[in-house]
């Protein structure tokens, strides 16, 4: 028996994560559930803007982590917990990225000089 015929009989028992179909209509149903509600309170008009607009993105955040379980199968348990750490650096570098730019943004046009429209027409 070589090296390579005994490593893959070590990993032959490590089924993994099988989705069931009673899992994806649960995951579909709670995505359409997620969906309905704020298109129901921006079509009828029910809140103010902000308040709307603040339980959108509530909800986005809550579908997101829907597909993730639900579709994606992102748990602690499929590969040894390495997707869902792959998952977690992934979103860390991301937010830093946000964060980054939105705060040499916000420093830029605060640190710009302003121009009015007289000086604005007598620039080259």
């Amino acid at each position: 028996m070589s090296a390579h015929e005994s490593h893959a009989d070590a990993h032959h028992d490590d089924i993994g994560y099988h989705a069931t179909v009673k899992g994806y209509v649960v995951g579909f149903l709670l995505s359409v559930v997620l969906t309905a509600i704020p298109f129901w309170l921006v079509m009828a008009n029910v809140l103010p803007k902000q308040a709307t607009t603040f339980i959108i993105v509530a909800f986005a955040a809550v579908q997101m982590v829907v597909h993730m379980v639900y579709f994606l199968h992102l748990n602690a348990k499929v590969e040894g917990g390495w997707s869902l750490l792959a998952l977690v650096f992934t979103a860390a570098l991301v937010i830093i990225m946000l964060a980054g730019s939105i705060w040499v943004m916000y420093h830029m046009n605060a640190n710009m000089m302003p121009v009015d429209a007289h000086q604005m027409r007598n620039m080259p």
